[in-house]
């Protein structure tokens, strides 16, 4: 056979023998089978054959990756955690009333606008909510003490003994109010005259609302007046049955309002915390001795044998005058107030 056929200088792949074989294309290469023939090559994949994401099927580990979605509720842990969350939701900011609402609700409720005219609200002011709480023990425990030694030495045995001993008590609250408006200038002024610099000008505009309060009270038990007095009979007349009503209407709020305001006046002390919160210890501390010394003066008590009297007297001073230095104490160790801090000394 000649070389040309089978081994020597031809190709074997193009005489169907084995060999090489030749790429499509190649001018010697046989021409390629038909589509669906046994020996025809596979087909080329159509488009990338890694354009899919994700593993091949079959794959035995999975994928990393960004998930798809955020597995976990942004407001608390994943569907079946085993523990609780710690802090719960947050709720949103409450929204303050206008100021318009504020004084309708005062008009209906003497209440609510005792507390907004005698509680202190200076923006950033320190509350001390043990001071507070012992305060209100302070309060409680010296009514009761009261009580006790008016029933053990005043006989109580009617509806009038109770009306007296319930008047006693109301003019006693009543002094204490007064001795307070006058005891208030006083040493407020020297407070604010000790100043020093911008100190003296920013303490004559925070005195605004303590002085507020002052007048507020006095005209809540000056309104009383104008239903009681025998002199204004003839203004009572002139207004008619509907100036009546309404006076009437106005004495009610009147009272409501003046005794819880009594009340949280010689607790927050006419809310002088709204010039500085180391006022109020110190007007309270002078205010209760004044008050004892009245006592001893007025003779008040006089039907108490000496030793309760004394122990009555002054124990309400010591007590208020120890609360008042371990008041001066918390501010000056939790918060950094001290009188000579407020002088700017």
């Amino acid at each position: 056979m000649s070389g040309y056929g089978s081994g020597g200088y031809g190709d074997g792949a193009a005489s169907g023998g084995g060999g090489v074989h030749l790429p499509q294309g190649h001018p010697y290469a046989p021409p390629a089978p038909p589509r669906g023939h046994p020996n025809s090559p596979p087909a080329p994949p159509q488009g990338q054959p890694y354009a899919q994401a994700g593993p091949p099927p079959g794959y035995p580990y999975t994928q990393s990756g960004p998930p798809t979605a955020y597995p976990y509720p942004r407001s608390g842990p994943p569907p079946g955690y085993p523990y609780p969350p710690v802090h719960g939701p947050v709720p949103p900011p409450r929204a303050e009333p206008s100021r318009a609402r504020n004084i309708l609700r005062g008009l209906y409720n003497p209440l609510y606008a005792a507390q907004r005219a005698f509680r202190p609200s200076r923006p950033g002011i320190v509350h001390d909510p043990e001071v507070r709480r012992l305060q209100l023990w302070r309060t409680g425990l010296g009514l009761l003490a009261w009580v006790g030694l008016t029933v053990t030495y005043n006989a109580v045995a009617s509806a009038d003994g109770v009306q007296g001993v319930a008047g006693e008590r109301l003019d006693q609250s009543w002094s204490s109010v007064l001795v307070l408006v006058c005891t208030f200038p006083v040493v407020v002024g020297a407070f604010v005259a000790a100043a020093r610099g911008g100190l003296r000008r920013m303490y004559l505009r925070r005195t605004l609302r303590p002085l507020g309060s002052v007048l507020a009270v006095m005209g809540s038990m000056g309104t009383s007046a104008l239903a009681m007095a025998p002199e204004l009979a003839g203004f009572r007349d002139a207004v008619g049955l509907p100036g009546r009503v309404a006076l009437i209407v106005l004495v009610l709020w009147s009272i409501g309002f003046a005794l819880y305001g009594i009340g949280l006046s010689l607790v927050h002390v006419f809310r002088t915390a709204d010039i500085h919160e180391v006022l109020p210890p110190i007007l309270a501390g002078v205010l209760v001795w004044e008050m004892a010394l009245l006592d001893v003066v007025t003779g008040s008590y006089d039907q108490v044998p000496t030793g309760a009297r004394v122990a009555f007297v002054l124990g309400a001073p010591l007590t208020v005058t120890a609360l008042s230095w371990w008041e001066l104490y918390r501010l000056r160790r939790d918060h950094g107030l001290t009188l000579r801090t407020a002088l700017g000394r």
